[in-house]
């Protein structure tokens, strides 16, 4: 038998004085409201009630129980109170995370609209590239860009990303601009090195996976600083579209080989089970589906970072 399920009777025929009213008051039988104060005593050790055959007194102990209970179950029932509403009314304290890339396409004002629509959400917002346990970090929901292979994790895609190779006009005019993937062995890159591991810049040729290796020029283990250094002339760069608007829509920095590139980059959320998630985590999933697309597809056409 539960606990609260004990006190809450025993509390009920403290407050009228009979197994049987307090029997009639719960839609329980006398027997069962009996053998419910009788576990009490037996789990306690002690008798709780003065019993005659017309009337039902606390003891000693019992008015301990009957005054400290109180307290206890008004703040049992204010929480589940809050858990109900937690349960289906957005609130309560988020934890994500999502890799710097998604800064550069417009995640801080995408979740600013999110937590205007929802005042009752509050967020820890986590930036980095490295791999997050969620479970072992109390991370409710994970952003990511590329495939994510944790088996133990639910995976939702949001949007495709479209990714670009470019480099400046004067980079290219010194350089040549490559009519195949492979001429890209000969030129500066810049790229992303996660540690420990060799760049590789993905494509497509004929309909099959083409992976180029690469010696880069300046590698990073973070691509925010690839724009800034393409746009020194410096070298190529292989970056999401929605990172180098502005630089394209100027004619600042150049695309080339679109017809080699991928179709299969998306931006994913994760998290770590089905059932029982916050009405906070269900809503910001609902809104990142939808908004997403729509949000990056605005930023497209109006030329903005």
């Amino acid at each position: 038998m539960d606990s609260l399920e004990l006190i809450q009777t025993f509390r009920e025929v403290a407050r009228r004085g009979s197994f049987s009213a307090a029997a009639r008051a719960m839609d329980m039988s006398p027997a069962n409201v009996s053998k419910y104060v009788a576990a009490l005593e037996t789990r306690f050790g002690v008798r709780l009630f003065h019993r005659t055959t017309r009337k039902v007194t606390l003891t000693d102990a019992g008015q301990l129980l009957y005054d400290r209970s109180g307290p206890v179950l008004e703040l049992v029932q204010m929480t589940a109170s809050d858990l109900a509403e937690r349960a289906t009314r957005p609130g309560g304290r988020l934890r994500v995370t999502a890799p710097h890339a998604l800064v550069q396409a417009g995640l801080p004002e995408l979740l600013g609209r999110f937590l205007t629509r929802y005042p009752d959400v509050t967020m820890d917002l986590d930036l980095g590239n490295r791999a997050v346990d969620l479970v072992e970090e109390g991370v409710d929901l994970a952003l990511r860009v590329g495939p994510i292979s944790d088996q133990n994790l639910i995976v939702r895609r949001l949007v495709q990303l479209e990714r670009v190779v470019v480099a400046t006009p004067v980079y290219w005019r010194e350089h040549g601009m490559p009519a195949h993937p492979r001429e890209l062995v000969a030129h500066r890159t810049l790229t992303v090195s996660p540690t420990g591991a060799a760049p590789r810049w993905p494509f497509v040729d004929g309909g099959k996976p083409l992976e180029l290796h690469l010696q880069p020029y300046v590698a990073c283990n973070d691509p925010a600083p690839l724009p800034t250094l393409a746009l020194h002339d410096l070298g190529v760069i292989y970056v999401a579209r929605a990172s180098v608007r502005t630089e394209l829509a100027s004619g600042a920095l150049v695309p080339v080989l679109q017809d080699f590139m991928p179709d299969n980059f998306w931006i994913y959320a994760a998290y770590t089970q089905r059932r029982h998630n916050s009405a906070a985590l269900l809503a910001l999933l609902s809104f990142m589906e939808t908004e997403l697309p729509e949000f990056l597809g605005r930023r497209a056409k109006a030329g903005c970072p």
